[in-house]
């Protein structure tokens, strides 16, 4: 009797071992350990001999993994399939890493996740079907990815969803009648988007549908919405030959006008206050009536109008070009760009392209490539004109202009420092830029990467511009202004390859830590160029030597400070083959990045915390009047 009461202890002992909660755990374990296997990053340093509720972002609840927040962690490659077996995830938060590819199909078994964040990757495909159908979800924030295609009238589904952060992506088509009565936050700016603003959005801000070709309340008011009576059969046609006789009219008028302008050849004069002649009128009306008798395509290209890019929103023409008052704001590598105030209150960038090497065909090809190129840390390029005399590309305006000009600008007791955290910030923007350049083709380069082509928002983010002009234009500017940055090995600057981008790119790294132009006539009279210059202290042990004085006093970074200007001198190798990939130094700045972010979270956790997505990652400093910079 008493071996049968062992038996029978031993066996409860041994069936406690494999409970349904148990094996509960090892899946989760096994949906881990497919993720960090997957993607590159900071979840090698995981413990997997120890429990996975002990894995750094890893939060249990009875033994179940309930929470995955893993943000800023360097986390590199596409999402596995395996993390749908996580089926009592609550909250997933993949924020600002650089994940690729399409949302995996197996999230359709977390029936229970309430909080997706996503944003700050580089994620592609649709908005999955089965993520109309995932009912739980209250927060969803899919923001500044690679997103594409329509957003489905299924989003009315997720009757729990209280935000909808979708901004910054490719959606396209019309924004779905939303009537979500608990949705309080909803932004899809900057995307494809076109149409009306539906009823029930039209209380939210004008920021939240900016950057798209759409209309209605809170925008402007979308062409023909009266609010009448329907008009009757007579009216209308009364109208249709009201406007045929009009139309007629105005013909005759412009056929005179071009010839008498013809006969007296008088040049468009210039708006008040400009101080650029951008293209005069004579020259556009010829151009066009010049190509008058070609096809339909080829003479609406050959216009008078601006091209515009995708669904952009097409709020000015050429003619209130002409009319805006412009001022210089710099002469570039490839032509000189012109600040253009038009006359409704938006600021434009007009860069006039100079001894442009390319054939129309070639010109228009290249250029829809690069207005094809849409991403947050990119000036947006809005549209072109083309004809035989004027080549003008028109840009966002970005308020606070280049990074060479805060960093080389008044230095003072009036200037305003630019810290560690900003700084770290910009170059995480830029490489994120290049990165993204770089993924459209092995033969795809930015071509002229300098600290005056990183311009800096009012938040203090990078925006990278002149990406792929040096296919298109040759030089215009003094040798030594590109000389700083160019490879060695370069010798035709409109043949840059990517690790000639890495190079260049390396230089600018240097400049954020050392406060110095990269122009070698400016650094000393021997002729040493950054790169050397910074080599040759390093190697004499005086490290902190080469920080910009402005960094010295943030000594709780300063390890980070030697990662970076490790990397820095990575990319600025004598020989391409001995320099990293730029997706490679992007990985290694937002693992560097999240570390201070972590140290900084520990040393002032009020200053970190959200309570919709646990820690955030917005940097402050209290030394420094810079704004905080988003990494």
């Amino acid at each position: 009797m008493h071996s049968i009461s062992i038996l029978i202890l031993f066996l409860s002992l041994s069936l406690s071992v494999f409970t349904p909660r148990a094996l509960d755990l090892e899946s989760d374990r096994a949906a881990l350990v497919s993720l960090r296997n997957a993607v590159k990053g900071r979840l090698r340093l995981w413990n997997i001999s120890a429990s996975p509720c002990s894995w750094n972002g890893v939060t249990c609840t009875q033994n179940r993994v309930t929470e995955l927040r893993l943000p800023g962690m360097g986390l590199v490659g596409q999402l596995p399939i395996g993390i749908g077996n996580l089926t009592q995830l609550i909250t997933l938060s993949l924020r600002f890493n650089a994940l690729s590819g399409p949302i995996p199909p197996d999230f359709a078994d977390l029936a229970l996740l309430r909080n997706l964040y996503l944003q700050k990757n580089s994620l592609t495909g649709e908005i999955p079907g089965f993520l109309y159908d995932m009912q739980s979800l209250v927060r969803l924030n899919l923001a500044d990815n690679n997103f594409s295609g329509e957003i489905l009238d299924r989003i009315n589904n997720l009757t729990r969803l209280g935000t909808l952060l979708l901004e910054s992506n490719d959606f396209s088509g019309r924004i779905p009648d939303i009537n979500i009565s608990s949705l309080t936050q909803f932004n899809v700016s900057f995307n494809r988007l076109n149409g009306s603003v539906p009823e029930r959005l039209s209380g939210l801000p004008t920021s939240a549908f900016e950057g798209n070709s759409l209309c209605g309340k809170p925008l402007e008011a979308c062409s023909g919405s009266g609010t009448g009576n329907k008009l009757s059969g007579a009216a209308i046609a009364g109208i249709v030959i009201g406007s045929f006789i009009v139309f007629v009219i105005v013909m005759v008028l412009l056929i005179v006008l071009c010839q008498k302008r013809k006969s007296n050849g008088k040049d468009f004069v210039p708006a008040k206050g400009r101080d650029v002649d951008i293209p005069r009128e004579k020259t556009v009306v010829e151009e066009s009536e010049s190509r008058s008798t070609m096809s339909v395509s080829a003479s609406a290209r050959s216009s008078k109008s601006l091209v515009f890019f995708g669904n952009v929103a097409k709020t000015f023409d050429l003619e209130d070009l002409l009319k805006a008052s412009a001022e210089v704001l710099g002469k570039g590598t490839f032509g000189t760009a012109y600040k253009a105030s038009l006359e409704m209150g938006m600021a434009v960038v007009v860069k006039r392209l100079k001894d442009v090497k390319v054939s129309e065909n070639e010109f228009r090809e290249r250029i829809d490539e690069i207005g094809r190129m849409v991403h947050v840390n990119l000036v947006t390029l809005r549209a072109y004109y083309y004809n035989r005399d004027e080549k003008l590309l028109v840009y966002d305006y970005v308020p606070l202009g280049s990074l060479s000009a805060l960093l080389h600008g008044q230095r003072g007791s009036n200037r305003t420092p630019l810290n560690w955290e900003t700084r770290s910030g910009i170059a995480l923007g830029a490489a994120r830029a290049i990165t993204f350049i770089h993924s459209h083709g092995s033969t795809i380069s930015h071509g002229n990467i300098k600290s005056s082509n990183i311009l800096i928002t009012v938040s203090y983010e990078a925006r990278v511009s002149d990406f792929g002009l040096a296919r298109l234009a040759l030089p215009t500017s003094t040798p030594n202004r590109i000389d700083g940055y160019r490879a060695p090995e370069v010798t035709d600057p409109s043949k840059v390859s990517q690790t000639a981008d890495v190079y260049s790119f390396g230089v600018l790294l240097l400049e954020l830590l050392t406060g110095k132009p990269p122009t070698h006539t400016l650094l000393n009279e021997e002729g040493v160029d950054l790169p050397r210059w910074v080599q040759s202290v390093v190697r004499e042990e005086w490290t902190s030597e080469v920080f910009d004085a402005e960094l010295l006093r943030y000594q709780s970074v300063e390890d980070e400070m030697v990662q970076l200007l490790q990397i820095a001198l990575e990319c600025t190798a004598q020989y391409p083959d001995k320099r990293p990939s730029i997706a490679e130094v992007t990985n290694q700045i937002e693992d560097l990045c999240s570390f201070s972010s972590q140290q900084m979270q520990e040393t002032n956790p009020e200053l970190f915390y959200d309570e919709d997505e646990g820690f955030s990652q917005q940097f402050h400093s209290t030394n420094s009047g810079a704004p905080a910079s988003s990494v």
